[in-house]
């Protein structure tokens, strides 16, 4: 509607969405928390406490999970008066064990609990589906397409979690550019369509833009997978990096077969140099299934909307004094891994395991709203990632 037509009372459209000040002034928290501080100020009580974030369970009967969303904490937190202690970010995490816990007077971070939450519970159900996905691609390039599944204002960090859980590209512009790296794609249909003809879309994409971009044609939206990919394959020769399949379920039958029909066609005529990459709706499943027929993988909804991991904040210490809930272990805690099999003990602070090999995995994450040491980097965090998943992975199957 424009402005000459909207009448005078007319609401304006807007974005829904959160900023930054919203965030940091509380204004995202769950409205309890903000009367609780009401109550607590008016009673004047404000006592060191020592909270503790973990997880009870996890989804769908996941064996572990992937720790990610940390460095927004970092963002929310640093400059507060609040210690934090906890494992790195990247870290494969199981249920009953405290992930990281905040030391501080509660109304310094009392109204910060749903954002935390949320900043940590996204990201590593995203981080534990790409990881599992990364675990089923194996050595096959794994980029996240599921920005467009999700509200754009959230599209970096879900592209971030993908990629620390083990994508090797992201496709949103500005996600690459948080990340540090170029963004992945092809060609979208509404390309092939404007332009007519396939073959024609190919050609202008190859005149048009920039050499070091790869030249991959997406050859599912006139004709038959196999008779197109030839077309572009004798239209590019060399020039042609892959062809893109992304064929609709309702056309696919059986996308196996096609895949290997097309691979046939193009290995007999000489072009075994041009790569398979498939997408649309693939999950975990179908990922392993095509992984000995296919170069790389585009999957989007499957990782972008992923079950969240249930993380919750329990205090656990008043004023050095163990207290919790009905179901929650008061206390300080320390968890004990063994980083060959990854096996794990929980124990009271200040006890030592009665077995060798285990080394803490908690440590000094933010002293007095400072953060301990160098942020890393999301390619640091995924390397840590995938050193595990070649640990745990099999406990996937």
């Amino acid at each position: 509607m424009s402005e000459t037509t909207r009448g005078s009372g007319s609401r304006r459209p807007t974005f829904y969405q959160a900023d930054v000040e919203d965030i940091l002034s509380g204004r995202t928290a769950d409205v309890y928390f903000e009367r609780t501080v009401e109550i607590l100020e008016q009673a004047g009580r404000n006592p060191v406490v020592r909270a503790e974030f973990a997880v009870k369970s996890l989804p769908d009967g996941f064996p572990w999970a992937v720790f990610a969303g940390l460095e927004e904490v970092f963002a929310l937190l640093e400059g507060r008066d609040v210690s934090m202690r906890g494992m790195p970010e990247g870290t494969l995490i199981r249920p009953y064990e405290p992930v990281f816990e905040l030391t501080g007077n509660y109304l310094t971070f009392a109204e910060y609990e749903t954002a935390i939450l949320g900043l940590i519970c996204q990201s590593s159900g995203v981080a534990t589906k790409a990881a599992r996905t990364r675990h089923y691609a194996g050595d096959r390039t794994l980029v996240s397409f599921g920005a467009r599944r999700m509200h754009p204002s959230v599209a970096p960090v879900i592209e971030r979690a993908a990629f620390i859980g083990g994508c090797d590209g992201v496709s949103v512009i500005k996600s690459a550019e948080l990340l540090g790296s170029d963004p992945t794609g092809t060609m979208p249909h509404a390309l092939i369509l404007i332009v007519g003809n396939t073959v024609e879309a190919v050609k202008l994409f190859d005149e048009t833009i920039a050499p070091d971009v790869p030249r991959i044609a997406l050859v599912d939206t006139f004709e038959d997978e196999k008779f197109e990919a030839l077309n572009v394959a004798e239209a590019l020769g060399e020039r042609l990096n892959g062809i893109r399949l992304d064929t609709p379920g309702s056309r696919r039958g059986d996308f196996a077969r096609i895949i290997e029909e097309v691979r046939w066609e193009l290995d007999l005529r000489g072009y075994q140099h041009v790569q398979i990459i498939v997408s649309g709706g693939l999950d975990e499943d179908e990922v392993r299934r095509l992984r000995p027929i296919v170069d790389a993988f585009g999957v989007g909804t499957s990782i972008a909307n992923a079950p969240t991991v249930d993380f919750s904040m329990d205090i656990v210490e008043i004023e050095g004094e163990p207290i919790a809930k009905r179901g929650k272990q008061s206390g300080a805690k320390e968890v004990w891994r063994n980083p060959v099999t990854l096996f794990d003990i929980v124990l009271p602070l200040g006890v030592q395991p009665d077995r060798e090999g285990l080394t803490p995995m908690m440590g000094e994450l933010m002293v007095d709203g400072q953060i301990v040491g160098e942020l890393p980097s999301a390619s640091q965090i995924r390397e840590r990632v995938l050193e595990q998943l070649a640990i745990a992975g099999h406990e996937i199957d």
